[in-house]
């Protein structure tokens, strides 16, 4: 394919052909890409991008490779992934922070409280990179990006510009740029903060971090594997259906939380989505709900 050889030749050594793309995602579950490109800075993200427009090449974009499945078949042009992590606090009156889209999201919470700057402590036990969280509107115990977010650098396909958080169209765990109703790639972010006692952050912090280990399982998953539906929770509809600790090959759906699957080694993206079905049907059959994924499928899959 002459335009992934001209990529590739574009970025040298940023550029690697046939890459597994397994380390790269919390679940170490996916096939190879055809070329996976490092880039480092906003600047970098936006050209490679950009590049990818022009060339008409598909791209997919992996920050900290949560709440995603790769297929075993990989994926087909180029893979992004994102290490622009640069960081800027602003302190003040209305303090906030700017910050590029690769820096992982649970650090910039704890960075924020070092600094005596509060609002971000529902973040530190999210996983994931900064411009996966604007992308989805990540959110936990009560916080979420749609309430903190003032505003995020995109790249579209005519320039950068900055977005308002209002331009998000922010729902439950989605947005415009989730749901396809808009072409582009978050670079950086610029959420507000307010001035705390440092000791009073970390507390909190503590609390939500203790919470979440309680609740959720350790070991390699993709996150929440479904969105919560109106007025109920996955886990508990699962593990209501008689189905948490029900595997498929080496994939788990976990004793601890049934909204939670987990990789027990050498596993499979088949498997794990043959467990994702069987949830479903199951769920569906005994309690008539459809649970919607909150994990994207990225990548070539069979289809019955």
């Amino acid at each position: 394919m002459p335009t992934l050889t001209a990529l590739r030749d574009y970025f040298g050594e940023k550029a690697q052909e046939n890459v597994s793309l397994a380390p790269y995602t919390s679940a170490r579950i996916g096939g190879p890409a055809d070329l996976l490109v490092t880039v480092t800075s906003a600047d970098e993200l936006a050209e490679a991008v950009q590049v990818c427009w022009r060339e008409a090449l598909p791209f997919t974009l992996l920050g900290g490779g949560s709440n995603i499945l790769v297929s075993d078949k990989g994926l087909r042009g180029v893979a992004l992934l994102n290490r622009a992590k640069a960081v800027e606090f602003r302190q003040g009156a209305q303090p906030s922070l700017w910050a590029e889209s690769g820096v992982v999201f649970s650090n910039l919470a704890k960075r924020a409280a070092a600094k005596g700057l509060a609002g971000l402590e529902w973040a530190a036990a999210v996983p994931g990179t900064l411009g996966g969280a604007v992308y989805g509107n990540a959110g936990a115990f009560g916080g979420d990006m749609a309430h903190d977010l003032l505003r995020a650098e995109v790249v579209t396909e005519s320039g950068r510009a900055w977005w308002p958080v209002e331009a998000f169209g922010y729902g439950y765990r989605t947005s415009v740029l989730k749901r396809g109703e808009a072409r582009a790639v978050v670079l950086a972010a610029e959420l507000k903060l307010k001035n705390a006692p440092s000791e009073e952050i970390k507390t909190k912090i503590d609390q939500f971090v203790t919470q979440r280990k309680a609740t959720q399982p350790p070991g390699a998953s993709m996150g929440s594997m479904f969105k919560n539906p109106p007025g109920d929770y996955a886990g508990r509809l699962i593990e209501a259906a008689g189905l948490k600790g029900t595997r498929i090959g080496n994939v788990q759906i976990s004793p601890v939380h049934g909204n939670f699957f987990v990789n027990e080694g050498e596993t499979s993206a088949s498997d794990v989505l043959a467990l994702i079905n069987l949830a479903r049907q199951t769920v569906l059959q005994k309690f008539g709900v459809q649970l919607e994924l909150e994990v994207e499928l990225l990548g070539e899959w069979q289809h019955d």
